[in-house]
């Protein structure tokens, strides 16, 4: 049986969960992930964003969870879809989308207390060479943000893993937003900054949840949030891209609770 409460919390204020605490977390985020899976075929050009947030929210609703940002500070949509130099927490709209465009789709569910938060990119009909490009570099600082997770490195090490791949390609991660703790709250300690330095920051411990959603840029780093007060966006215009897992410290490193069952997470599957 699940504690439902973090055992402890570290002189950083992160929550420190029991090793029961990691099925609660495997079953939000496998239902997230599985959303992710079977919305894939709906992306094609001249379809709309409000229609692929449509079928997210009845199949949250299907699974009998719960959205977690439907109401959250005022939010009325189950996901945020984000596209092309839309960075994040893009809201859905009427607005078809057009052959080629990359889009960024972000789901958060609550299963038993749990939150399930996870995004991925897709695209809607052919992607471009510089668009494949984006993508690929930044699945690949993800997984290379993930692989510095263990306990006794520290998330200036995460940070440096994504920042270090990612500027080797010369492109730019988005400094203005950053993963978070989770677990049976939405946002908690820590901030996990997706640049930073080696031996940095808060050392990793077993029992921390947190996710690691790296956003990368073709352009400059720099956003701007639009009149919404929701949309971020490239200052320079400039095609952006982000994929996130929710993961947990073991004793030995890393569990993935966000893991895609259908092996869809990258869109070139």
């Amino acid at each position: 049986m699940t504690t439902g409460d973090p055992q402890s919390k570290t002189r950083d204020g992160i929550s420190l969960f029991s090793p029961v605490d990691f099925a609660g977390m495997h079953k939000a985020g496998a239902l997230a992930a599985q959303i992710l899976d079977e919305i894939c075929d709906l992306v094609e050009p001249g379809q709309t964003t409000g229609v692929l947030n449509e079928a997210i929210e009845a199949k949250v609703n299907a699974a009998g969870a719960t959205s977690a940002t439907i109401g959250y500070r005022g939010y009325q949509h189950a996901s945020c879809i984000s596209v092309n130099h839309v960075v994040c927490h893009g809201i859905p709209s009427d607005k078809k989308l057009k052959d080629g465009d990359i889009l960024n789709i972000d789901v958060t569910v609550i299963v038993d207390g749990w939150y399930g938060d996870t995004s991925r990119m897709y695209v809607a009909g052919q992607l471009s060479r510089k668009a494949e490009r984006l993508i690929q570099v930044t699945h690949d600082s993800l997984f290379k943000g993930i692989e510095a997770v263990k306990p006794g490195n520290t998330f200036g090490d995460i940070g440096y893993a994504i920042q270090s791949y990612v500027e080797a390609q010369r492109m730019s991660v988005v400094r203005d937003f950053c993963g978070h703790g989770l677990g049976r709250v939405f946002h908690s300690p820590p901030n996990v900054l997706h640049f930073g330095r080696p031996g940095t920051g808060a050392v990793l411990e077993e029992g921390m949840f947190f996710t690691i959603e790296p956003m990368v840029n073709l352009g400059r780093p720099e956003t701007k949030v639009l009149a919404d007060d929701w949309t971020a966006v490239t200052r320079d215009k400039s095609l952006s891209a982000q994929f996130e897992h929710s993961v947990g410290v073991t004793a030995t490193g890393v569990d993935i609770f966000t893991l895609s069952p259908a092996d869809r997470f990258h869109p070139t599957f």
